[in-house]
């Protein structure tokens, strides 16, 4: 499993980085983006679904590999 961000989508508002802190990192402004190029570790799964279900803005998405 793999999230990405949308770039164009995020408007900063962190909730991603709240539920998921491992799986987000934040550029200077707030922006999300994924870490480790987005592969979800064994045992996040549930938490890159919560955090996708909770952006405001729907800037991420999961890729099943």
């Amino acid at each position: 499993m793999r999230i990405r961000v949308d770039s164009e989508k995020c408007e900063g508002h962190n909730r991603c980085k709240a539920l998921a802190a491992e799986l987000f990192d934040l550029d200077d402004l707030g922006y999300a983006s994924a870490v480790a190029e987005g592969v979800v570790p064994p045992g996040a799964e549930d938490q890159a679904r919560l955090a996708v279900s909770n952006c405001p803005e729907f800037a991420i998405e999961i890729v099943e590999d």
